[in-house]
């Protein structure tokens, strides 16, 4: 039976570890104004485009 309330115990402080973590993590993106976000976006996208590959001359 001490097992099952140490499993339950460690399973509470589990979830409330979790949503802290996520609070934290939502504070943070929140604080980014719209500026910010979009040149953040701006950005992301720039490194994720291939450089243009110029075609072989024959």
């Amino acid at each position: 039976m001490k097992l099952w309330k140490l499993l339950g115990l460690a399973g509470v402080v589990g979830v409330a570890a979790t949503g802290a973590v996520v609070v934290r993590a939502e504070r943070k993106r929140q604080a980014y104004t719209p500026d910010e976000i979009r040149d953040r976006l701006h950005a992301r996208i720039a490194e994720a485009e291939p450089e243009p590959v110029e075609p072989a001359k024959s």
